[in-house]
Order: C-alpha cells, then structure tokens, then sequence
C-alpha cells in the first residue's frame, strides 16, 4: 500500500460522504484506529482507470476545521502533519449540492491549506428536484479545481470523478479563496519562520489549536503560545472575522454560479413528513411500533434458517463420530470446537437482520429523527440530546457506542453516557436472548399476529433502555459539574435505502462477529472443553469404581439413566465443575446452578460465550448417541437431586436479566479506559452493573418462580 495515491475524503456530515467511500471501495475496506488515538479509521483501496491502485481515507465528519470534537481534530492533523501515515496526496471534497452555501465554508479551509483538491459535488439529483441550478463549470473555473457532479446513492458519475482522480495535479492548483495573512500578518510570518511552515493557513491555525494538535512538540507548542502573546492574539476575534471574509467570498462565487428557481421556496417533501414523524405523540407511537415489527420480524425470519444451521451441525456432529475414530481428538472437534462454531453461526440469521434493520434506518434518515425526538427526554434525565447517539448505537455494540461520546463537549454528559451506554442491550446479548426465550416463551401467536416470543425479545430491548436511562437519572446527582452541554443537529432529507449499502452493512457487520466474536468463542469452547474433560484423578477413579459397581449400577432403570448420570458425576469432578461448584452458593438464590455458574465465569470475556459454553458443557455431559442442537440438550437438561428442569420461565428470565445488566464485556472495560484514562471509572462501572444485576435478576427469579 506504500505506492498507493493516497486520497482523503473530507466533507460535511450528511453530504454522502460514506456512501461515497462505499462506492469507491466496495468490500475492500478495513476499519481500525488512528495512530494513538481511538477514533475510527475506515481505510480502502481503489483500482483507477489509469491502473493505479487508491487508498482511500474517510476522515470524520467535520462542518469546519475549527473543531467542537475530538473526532474533528483528527481532520486537521491529517490535512496538516505530512508525517503521519495517512497524509493525502489528494482531498475529494464531498458537498451537498443542495446545500453548497454552508459546504463551501469547509471547502475553503482546506483549499487555503494548498493540498490538491478536487470537489466531488454529491446529491445532484436531490438539488435539481430542489430547483437548484449550478453552473459546474464556472464554479470549477473560478475556483481553479475539478468539479464532478456526481450522485454517490445512484453511482452517477461516479466513473468520471475517479477519471478525475487518476489525472489530478500533483501540485495543488487551487485558487486563494481570502487574503489569510491579513488576517494576523506578523504573528503568521513569525510561525512560519520559526517552525518553517510554508503555508500561511497552516500557521494560523496552529496558532488556535496548537494546545490539542499531537504531532506538535510541547517545546513548539510552548514556542507559539509566546508567539500569541507577543502579538496580543485573540483566536476567537480571529476565527470570527476569518469566517466573515470566508462567506463574504462565497457569497459572491454563489452569485455567479448557482440559481434557485422559484419551485424551491415551496416546502419540502421531507418537513411534510416531519410533521407526523416527528410529532411529540406520533412520532413516539410510529417509533415503537417500528422497534415491534423489527423484533417480531427478527424471530420470524430468523427461525428458518436457523433451524436449517442447527440441522447442519447436528448431522455434521453425528458424522463424526460415526467416521472418525473413538477417541481424545474426535471428542475435541465434535465437543468442542464444532459445538463452540455452532454457537457462533447460528446466530448469523439474527445478527444480519438486526443490523440490516439499523442499516435501513440509518440509510432513510430516520435514525436522525429518533434522536432528534429523544433530546428533550434525554435532558430531563440529565444527559445532552447528543448522548441518545450512542445509546442508539449500543442497540449494536457498546464499543463504538462509547468512542462516539467524544462529540459530546460537556463532561458530566459525557462521563454519564459513557457509564449507561453499556446497559443497552448490544446485539452480544440476542443469542442469550433468542435461545432463552425459545426455551420458555411458546412461539404461539397473540391476536391472530403478535408473536410471543417476539415480544419477549423486545421487552428485554425495552427493559435495557428504561434501565438506562434510569441509572442516568441517578448519576445526574451524583456527578458534579457546572458546564451547560448543548445539542445542534441537521436532519438529512428523507431517502429510499441503498440496498446494496443495507447489505454491505449485514456483510461486513455479521463477518466481524463471526471472525472478532467468533474466534474468542472457539478458543473458550476448547479451553472450556478441556476443562470440562479432565480433573483431579483420584475424584474421577472413584467416579469410574462406583459406576463399575453391580450394586450402584442395579440403582438405574435403564442403562441411559445410568450412563445421564455417569456423565453427569464426571463433568461435577472436572476442573471446569470445581469452579462451578465453587461459585454455585452465591448463584442459588438466583436460580442458577453450576453449569450455569461456568458460563457466567467464561462470557466474562465476551458475552456470546455464554451459548457456545452451553454447547460444549451439555456436548461433554451428553451421550454421543444422543446428538442435539443446543436448545434441545438445555430444554432436556435436569437438575440431578430433584429431576426438575434447570431452566424454568423464573430462572431463565432471571439469568436474561442478569446478561442484561451486568458487565461482561472485557472490550468494553477497555474502552472505558481508554475514554477516560483512568481505571476508576471502568471499575466503578462494573461494580454497579454487576450489583444491579444480582439484584434485579434475584429479584425476578422469586417473584417468577
């Protein structure tokens, strides 16, 4: 990748610039962090018409460069520090053509860093039903770059811009957009000279961000806050007479180039539907009602071809052990990795319709609406609207979720959203969920078309959420702070889905739980299985004699009871079954036994390790006769002493209440740390949420049982 045209998209929020991404790079994308920080990096390569091969960068979205995040530093330090790794040979501007006014300001910015430039102009069909006519070439000709028109959504164009791509100077070309050095001429001429910059922009805003940028020694950092005293400084006078030059220029380059026509100044289509979507009874109404459909449609969909997945590993299972020789390496594959891999796949179903669903709400511009609608509940519970982001996030997964907090300015909201995030219930939870509820919830139909067990999975959604926001009611008195947070938002204008976007979502999303969650599954389920296999000797020789006894065996009715047991007394003398026994008198009151007790100890890694534990304990406890899916094995399962079912509708909800709140995530502990550079808040956070789950699934199981 080394040779590779590096090229950075830069843009607006809402102005397709992802969409564009996905366009250029289709599934050759990766997305990682930026050096030393976590922000997402979603990097892809590119084949242009000359031949040549693109690494494309999709930087975060930022309004300008002065930035109001974290995330929008980022955008600055890679356009600025021609040392970091992802400096671009080339910036695709990515406007909304119909909103070219407050696209432009950012576009001048970055013009005024001298990087070549090229404008890919988005929405062009969303701009001409807009009654908006540009005059492209002009607008490229007084600006003095390419300007593409194009339609990311409908690839239109989109050949041409990367024409455009693989002929574009090398030098940047670009007009001057204001006189900058007027703006601070001796405080710029003096940074330049001292940390031999060459470009006057450059300088002046290293002189107002100099204290965030990293690539900045504390020396020079130092050097430039001497230099803004001596020239008396002010950084806010200067950014805003700055932004006043700035639209002043673009006023009169739109004067020149682009024409509304009188169809424009009607309403639009999007604020008529805004009236209902987003009213203050409806709009809830419509947004739970749709949350219904998505959860009913998850079990309905999914049912089918999970059973077909569960089919598949039951007869490859039986396969094996009819093929492959009696012994230690045939249990290890058939008990434990092909019962840990089943665990993972055949939640693949669930996993794809659950984020195809968030795709397409993402994709329409509704998500946008929800947190619009959100901002005044969130505040009266003492969080920012901003915090309803990553909480909607954490529908999916709590690790990004809390890396997004970043946007939120005010620290209290920040510090809260970051400890409640994690009580979402994040797709890790749904096969805990799904197998659970398929255990003691009938799939039988309430009124003709409500499913039961699809409401079941929503009320657990539902519960997660109020809890949420509950705990963040709490931390409203308990975390001290006198800073005002604030929330600005533009909703994007309705659109139909992508649907190839929908399903690159499903793809990749369903490929990082299989090959991220699935790999510590199948590692668990091996450990796990050895565990489950070997114990002290003498416990597991005294086991073997008792069973090879006349007497003892006369006690069983049937050589299957006989052997239920036997395999049962073997697992309980088994490592694995000393650490459950071990922890079992602190699970009891809660309805739990020892098998269960391990699978709470191993999903501490990661929550999905609990099916796949579930899977390996009952494969090693199970007669190799007898080969089942795992919701059968744990359906069949019996406590030895009082032949009662181990999983009851009270301790199965019980333990469904428990994942729902405690912290078992280990990911997640990190990014906590990582947010906030401190091991006190990742531990406070899984005290309280581990506390709080011991108490209300306690308190489920007596009331249920």
């Amino acid at each position: 990748m080394n040779g590779d045209l590096k090229i950075a998209l830069v843009g607006n929020p809402n102005t397709g610039k992802s969409t564009l991404f996905n366009v250029l790079t289709g599934l050759n994308q990766k997305v990682g962090n930026f050096p030393g920080v976590t922000v997402d990096k979603k990097t892809g390569s590119c084949r242009l018409p000359n031949g040549k091969n693109a690494l494309v960068i999709d930087l975060p979205g930022t309004y300008s460069l002065y930035p109001k995040s974290k995330d929008e530093i980022i955008v600055f330090e890679v356009l600025a520090d021609q040392r970091n790794p992802v400096h671009p040979d080339l910036v695709v501007m990515v406007a909304d053509a119909s909103n070219l006014k407050r696209n432009l300001l950012l576009y001048t910015q970055v013009a005024d860093m001298k990087i070549p430039v090229i404008i890919a102009l988005n929405m062009m069909d969303q701009a001409r039903r807009s009654g908006i006519s540009i005059d492209v070439d002009a607008l490229s000709a007084k600006l003095g770059v390419q300007v593409v028109p194009i339609s990311a959504r409908q690839g239109e164009n989109v050949a041409a811009l990367k024409e455009a791509i693989s002929y574009a100077s090398a030098i940047p070309v670009q007009n001057d957009t204001i006189e900058v050095e007027a703006i601070a001429p001796d405080l710029i001429c003096k940074i330049q000279d001292e940390l031999q910059i060459d470009k006057p922009y450059t300088a002046l805003q290293f002189a107002h961000q100099h204290e965030n940028l990293r690539f900045l020694t504390p020396a020079q950092s130092d050097r430039i806050e001497e230099i803004e005293q001596e020239f008396s400084f002010h950084s806010q006078k200067a950014q805003a007479s700055e932004t006043i030059a700035r639209y002043q220029y673009i006023n009169e380059l739109l004067s020149d180039t682009m024409r509304v026509l009188p169809s424009a100044e009607k309403e639009i289509p999007s604020n008529r539907i805004d009236k209902v979507i987003t009213h203050r009874v409806w709009g809830f109404i419509i947004f739970f009602v749709l949350l219904f459909l998505i959860f009913q449609s998850i079990f309905a969909w999914s049912e089918y071809p999970m059973s077909l997945i569960e089919e598949l590993f039951v007869w490859i299972t039986a396969m094996a052990h009819r093929i492959l020789p009696a012994g230690i390496l045939t249990d290890l594959l058939t008990d434990g990795i092909l019962a840990g891999l089943s665990g993972v796949l055949v939640f693949i179903p669930q996993i794809a319709i659950l984020f195809g669903f968030i795709s397409i709400l993402e994709d329409t511009g509704y998500m946008a609406r929800i947190t619009f609608m959100m901002d005044k509940i969130m505040r009266r519970v003492g969080l920012n609207g901003k915090s309803v982001v990553p909480m909607i996030g954490g529908l999916a997964c709590a690790v990004p979720s809390i890396m997004s907090t970043r946007n939120i300015e005010n620290w209290k909201d920040r510090m809260i959203t970051i400890m409640v995030t994690p009580l979402v219930s994040c797709s890790a939870r749904l096969p805990i969920y799904t197998v659970l509820i398929s255990l003691v919830v009938p799939d039988r139909k309430v009124a003709g078309f409500l499913n039961m067990q699809g409401l079941a999975l929503m009320g657990m959604y539902v519960i997660s959420i109020v809890a949420a926001v509950l705990v963040a009611w709490v931390m409203k008195y308990l975390f001290k702070a006198r800073e005002k947070g604030y929330f600005i938002m533009e909703l994007p204008v309705y659109r139909m889905p992508r649907w190839d976007n929908v399903l690159l979502t499903m793809y990749e999303k369903v490929k990082t739980f299989v090959f991220e969650a699935g790999k510590v599954i199948i590692a668990i389920s091996v450990i796990l299985w050895v565990l489950a296999t070997y114990g002290p000797p003498s416990k597991r020789a005294e086991v073997e004699r008792r069973y090879q006894s006349p007497e003892y065996i006369a006690r069983f009715s049937s050589p299957s009871e006989l052997e239920l047991h036997h395999s049962s007394e073997l697992l309980e003398t088994s490592y694995a079954g000393m650490i459950g026994k071990a922890i079992e008198p602190a699970i009891k009151p809660l309805g739990y036994d020892w098998k269960i007790g391990i699978a709470l100890i191993t999903s501490f890694a990661a929550r999905e390790v609990f099916v796949g534990t579930m899977a390996t304990i009952y494969s090693v406890s199970n007669d190799e006769q007898h080969v089942s899916s795992v919701t059968t094995k744990m359906k069949e399962a019996r406590h030895p002493d009082t032949g009662l079912p181990v999983f009851t509708v009270a301790s199965a909800f019980s333990l469904m209440i428990f994942y729902a709140f405690a912290m078992q995530c280990m990911s997640t502990l990190a990014v906590v740390y990582r947010e906030t550079k401190s091991w006190k808040w990742p531990l406070i956070q899984f005290a309280y949420m581990t506390g709080l789950a011991y108490l209300a699934s306690l308190l489920v199981y007596n009331l249920l049982k």
